[in-house]
This record gives structure tokens, sequence and C-alpha cells, in this order.
């Protein structure tokens, strides 16, 4: 295993930023090639402590543009693929789909085209033989709304239907379906995660715990989607990273692991929570926050629950979620509350300008 160059691509988004700083960090020996297209969601601030690394680069591109990709394998030599770039809003897939199938399913599938072959994938030929040693692995991280909906009852395990009900989970399901049909017809050494839904440092705050949080610290109306009665699996990104280190090193191929953190919370339960914890860290009168709930219309496709089975990747590889709920939401908000910097980068855009100032003329 050592000596690997692997591309993790939006490597300076919410999890790829996690997932970068660990193999970077705990892997010397591998060069680890961060490549991400800066769109809203990424910035390079997220990982600005190993920029200067000796066993890290970073790469400005697209994967849609396939010669780009192309190219990009041929160049730095790549062994593994880590894949994580995605358009993953929910609310933006509904408003834009097209940009969701650009890159989500293209993306995906010029990064499969360029790993079968640059590794030399002949048809069938690895796909039967998980257990040999490996040379190269395309590992496809996905999420678990692509299962649709569950019931007041049972859990998502990883021979559950498909039945993706958004724009943004549809094409997700679709990239899943394309890396296992190129696993099964040219021997791409390929395996799959579905997670639950991930929170912590450096999530963009257009999701819903960074975004409370930071209309409580401003003191502006808290948006919940119809009573808020919709249920979510919340699992902490440092466990969520972890469960990948183990899963690129032993997961088999041509396996699916879900990742789940074992944490359902209707979503205003979970606002609730974090009101009184904010309340606490900005010293407010207890119940202060609560009155910045705002109920507005719900979306549409809204599945009313989600919650993942995740005993496959327990049994297997020996991981489980370490931090419970309320223990990674304390320590996301103290986070973000000692990085307001961070915060108001993000809110203003300048955030953007950093790639400028590091990286323009390397």
């Amino acid at each position: 295993m050592n000596k690997k160059t692997i591309l993790v691509t939006g490597g300076a988004g919410f999890i790829g930023s996690h997932v970068v700083r660990r193999l970077v960090t705990r892997y010397p020996d591998y060069t680890i090639v961060n490549l991400d297209k800066l769109t809203y969601a990424g910035n390079l601030e997220n990982i600005s402590d190993i920029e200067n690394k000796p066993n890290y680069k970073f790469v400005k591109g697209d994967i849609v543009d396939a010669d780009f990709i192309q190219e990009l394998f041929s160049r730095e030599k790549l062994t593994d693929v880590i894949h994580l770039a995605a358009e993953s809003h929910v609310d933006r897939s509904i408003s834009n789909p097209l940009e969701f199938i650009r890159t989500n399913i293209l993306g995906t599938v010029n990064l499969l085209n360029a790993a079968k072959f640059s590794w030399n994938c002949r048809l069938g030929t690895e796909s039967s033989d998980t257990e040999s040693p490996r040379r190269n692995l395309f590992y496809h991280i996905s999420t678990d709304e692509v299962y649709g909906s569950l019931g007041p009852s049972g859990l998502f395990t990883e021979n559950s239907p498909y039945d993706p009900h958004s724009p943004y989970s549809a094409s997700k399901a679709s990239s899943d379906h394309l890396v296992r049909a190129y696993a099964d017809t040219f021997g791409l050494p390929a395996v799959i995660s579905n997670c639950s839904n991930n929170y912590g440092p450096f999530q963009f705050p257009e999701k819903l715990i960074p975004l409370a949080l930071n209309n409580i610290r401003q003191n502006k109306p808290i948006p919940i989607y119809g009573k808020g009665e919709n249920i979510r699996d919340w699992l902490f990104v440092e466990d969520h990273t972890l469960a990948i280190d183990l899963i690129f090193h032993k997961g088999k191929r041509s396996e699916t692991y879900n990742i789940g953190g074992h944490n359902e919370w209707k979503n205003i339960d979970l606002i609730l929570l974090l009101c009184g914890i904010m309340d606490r860290h900005l010293k407010r009168t207890a119940g202060t926050s609560e009155k910045l709930i705002t109920y507005v219309t719900d979306r549409s496709g809204h599945d009313l629950r989600y919650a993942i089975d995740s005993s496959k990747i327990d049994r297997e590889l020996g991981w489980k979620p370490s931090v419970k709920f309320e223990e990674g939401l304390e320590k996301t908000v103290r986070w973000y509350l000692d990085n307001e910097s961070w915060l108001s980068n993000i809110t203003t855009g300048n955030y953007k300008m950093y790639y400028e100032k590091q990286y323009a003329n390397r």
C-alpha cells in the first residue's frame, strides 16, 4: 500500500477536507492530490493547515471536463480515487437539476473512464476476484438518500432497493449504478459507501445545523420545513472520515458499506437542542433562541425518515460511531463560535479569494 498517489475529488468541501487532512497526516508515504472545482461549497481555508505538506498537492479543475481528467490521471500517475465531488444540496437540485446531472453523473463517468483506461482494466477481468491483492481502487462515496424514505420503523441496509425522490438523490443513485456497472463490465476495482447526514466543523452554512447556528448567532429566523417532523440519522464527520479510511484500506472490492450515526432526531428536536446549547454558550436566557424558530412551507419530495443499519461495516471492518449526537453538537458549536472569521469569510464571500492569494502564482 506504500507509494500510492490518491486522487480525492471534492477535497476542499466539507467531508472532503476532513478526508484529505486525515490521509495527508496519517500516511506520509502517500501522495494526496486534491481536485476541486472550487464552486460555492469549495473552500481552501478548510485545509489551510496542510497546504504546505510535502505529500499534498491541490489541483483546481472540473470533473465534467473529460480531457482534463484523463490528462490528470496520466500526469499524476494516480493509483486510486476517493470520489466525493458532488452537488449535494437538495434545494439547489430542485431549482437547477441539470447542474446535478452534469457533475454527479457525467463527472463520475469521466472519472470511471479515466480510471478504466489508466489502470488497464479489461472486460470482466477483476470484478469477481475480490480477495486478491489490489493495486488500484475507485472508492465512490454516496448518500442514504438514494434509498428513498422510511416509515416510522426499519433501517436502510446495503440491500435496500433504490427509490430516490429528488433530483439530487436520483443523480447520486445513477452514479452508484454506474460505478457498479464499470466494476461488473470492465473489472474496475471499486467500492461504494452510503452515509447518513454528516455534521461538524467546516460545513457550509446552507445545511441545517450550521445554518441554524449562524442564524441564532445573528438573531435571525431559523427556518424549519413543515412541522419539523422529518427524521434524520446524524453522523459526526470525523467518525465518517475514519470509516472512509477503513473502507479504503480494508473494504472488499465490489461491496457496498452503509455508514450511519445511530442518532435519529426529528428536525425540530434537533433545533431545540441546538437552541439550548447556543443560549448557554452565548450567555442568553434559556429559551431565547427558540423564539427564532419559523415554520416554512415544506419542500417537494421531502423524505420523512432516513435511518441506516451499519452492522455490516461493524462486523467486517470493526467500525462503529464513537461520538454521541449531544457530544458532537457541542463540539460543532464550539468550533463555529471559535472560528467566527471562517464563518464571516463564508457569509461575505471573501473565502473565494483564498485560492488567488495562495495558489495563483504557484
